[in-house]
């Protein structure tokens, strides 16, 4: 086949087919011209796109930490140094420079730390990083002709990676630029800890790691990266401090008494059974600390309190973990009346300490749905409980709480208006129910029921004017019970007599009915003086005033099922 580039052999090109040809001849050497460039490039250009493509190799998730061994193996310096000296912290250093102006840098040399979050270079001679410690952030200016030695500012950045803690030596300043960002202007920089793992990256308009999982089982990767999770238990140290505060200004003694218990009591709960092998007996996981500072009040100490945790082995859902902060307190001579004043005085000055004003929102289907107004301004609203039912529920309770009529009344009643109460149908689990079908959807702002029946309240004082019932208060928020309280039963024969009655009910099959601790009524019988009790559920009012409808949001580390397939965190890390 003829090549239509050249003509016959011994034919003539007319002067027009020589200029075409000569056209396409020049074409084709441009063309070979520039595919000889691409191959020889400049060697630094060449050098960077060959550390750009080892870049985007190591992120891959599968070779990341293996790749970042062998690049902090080959930088050949001690990478988990014992000690570094900060002589200033980032909120520290933006406070005390904040007032510098654009293009400025400072003689003064400081020394900072923190963990690097971004990382970003405007050529080989100047790289940016943001910063970040205890909840700051601050920008690393890393210009190589500021730094103490040109060869050591190429390796250490070569080195360093988004997630590693390091050290930084420089001057205050900031930048030419328009941002002209608050910056600390390196002359030294120091691999204190790398970060072997890929931290999650930023995408659209979220910031930091979002995979629900991935935050509860690896805290400290959720606290890394989410401000807002920081502010959470921030918030959430501020309730506790408050609460001592408040107690210890009325003259309170904080104490600790045991967690593991011969006999679980003070409350109505399932507990953890766990064996002491030296003392070869059972022992039970503490459902609350209410008899052992009781015991502490007949002992001389009027004002007691503690905060710590209670273990219930129940359920687990969005305002119910197997383990909980409570913070109870016992007042001699004090009565419900004086608690329910404390109360409100202790939420509401907590409330308006911590988020400065009595009315927050709060967003109880999550913060993609409306909110609702909560106002914690006292006085706080007040219900009967057997009066409420009647008001909200049309049911008239009988007088006589404790008959088996009036049981059987009540799984009626359950049955026609569609409560469903499992078994075993109790007197007191019936009435439970009633409440929270009726009364407690009526509790958003904080509402105090109040007057419980002696049915319920096992370790509350009867009631000095109504029969059959106690002097006891519940405080809801949001439909959520957040505080239980009463004038405490000191009378050993009738406490005997709610023991009893407790165990009748652990026969039927309740296994949440407390058992007869003898030890405390004997503490009973050498006089316990007139007492008000009070406990209070911390991990719900952190999930109020940091706005979480989900109670592990408000614990560090809340108890979660292990992970079924194998590898699956290694996964869950990368997610966002």
């Amino acid at each position: 086949m003829a090549d239509n580039n050249n003509p016959p052999e011994g034919e003539k090109l007319s002067k027009n087919a020589q200029k075409k040809l000569e056209k396409q001849k020049q074409k084709e050497e441009a063309k070979a011209k520039k595919a000889t460039e691409k191959t020889t490039e400049k060697p630094e250009k060449a050098e960077k796109a060959k550390t750009a493509e080892q870049e985007e190799e190591a992120l891959n998730p599968t070779q990341y930490t293996e790749n970042r061994k062998k690049l902090l193996h080959a930088f050949g310096e001690n990478v988990y140094p014992h000690k570094f000296q900060v002589t200033i912290s980032v909120p520290d250093f933006i406070a005390k420079y904040s007032h510098l102006e654009r293009d400025t840098k400072l003689d003064e040399v400081v020394s900072i730390a923190g963990r690097i979050h971004v990382k970003r270079a405007s050529g080989g001679a100047l790289l940016f990083y943001d910063l970040k410690s205890e909840g700051a952030k601050l920008q690393l200016l890393c210009d190589k002709r500021h730094y103490h030695n040109a060869d050591e500012f190429q390796k250490i950045h070569d080195a360093l990676r988004r997630g590693d803690i390091v050290g930084v030596r420089g001057y205050p300043g900031r930048a030419k630029s328009k941002a002209a960002e608050l910056s600390i202007i390196p002359v030294e920089i120091k691999l204190l800890s790398p970060c072997l793992h890929m931290l999650p990256t930023n995408t659209g308009h979220h910031d930091g790691l979002r995979d629900q999982e991935t935050r509860y089982r690896q805290r400290y990767l959720d606290l890394m990266m989410n401000d807002d999770s920081r502010r959470t238990f921030i918030t959430r140290s501020k309730i506790i401090t408050f609460i001592r505060t408040f107690l210890n200004n009325r003259n309170f003694l904080e104490v600790e008494t045991p967690m593991m218990n011969m006999i679980p009591g003070g409350a109505a709960a399932k507990p953890f059974v766990t064996f002491h092998n030296d003392l070869k007996m059972t022992l039970y996981m503490r459902i609350a600390p209410e008899l052992f500072l009781k015991e502490l009040v007949v002992g001389g100490l009027d004002r007691v309190y503690e905060i710590g945790k209670q273990f219930r082995n129940e359920g687990i859902d969005l305002t119910h973990n197997p383990e909980f902060t409570t913070c109870e307190f016992y007042m001699a001579y004090a009565d419900y009346h004086d608690l329910m004043a404390m109360t409100e005085e202790m939420i509401s000055g907590m409330v308006k300490e911590i988020r400065g004003t009595y009315k927050i929102t709060y967003h109880p289907n999550g913060h993609d749905q409306p909110g609702i107004d909560i106002d914690f301004t006292p006085p706080f609203k007040r219900i009967s409980l057997i009066e409420g039912l009647a008001e909200y529920a049309g049911i008239k309770v009988p007088d006589d709480l404790e008959s088996e009529e009036t049981r059987q009344f009540l799984i009626k009643t359950c049955q026609q208006k569609g409560v469903v109460c499992n078994p075993p149908h109790t007197t007191t689990r019936l009435l439970d129910k009633l409440v929270g079908e009726f009364i407690e959807p009526k509790c958003i702002n904080p509402t105090f029921i109040i007057d419980h029946p002696e049915v319920m309240s096992p370790l509350a004082k009867y009631h000095r004017s109504i029969k059959g019932r106690t002097e006891r208060f519940e405080l809801f928020v949001n439909t959520k019970e957040i505080c239980n309280a009463y004038t405490e039963l000191n009378n050993p024969a009738v406490q005997k007599e709610r023991f009893e009655q407790q165990a009748k009910d652990r026969e039927k099959g309740d296994d949440e009915a407390q058992l007869i601790d003898q030890n405390f009524l004997t503490s009973l019988e050498y006089g316990l003086p007139p007492t008000g009790g009070w406990g209070m559920g911390i991990d719900r009012v952190c999930m109020f005033l940091s706005d979480h409808n989900n109670i592990k949001e408000v614990i560090l580390f809340p108890a979660m099922k292990p992970n079924v397939q194998e590898g699956e965190e290694k996964k869950e890390e990368t997610k966002n």
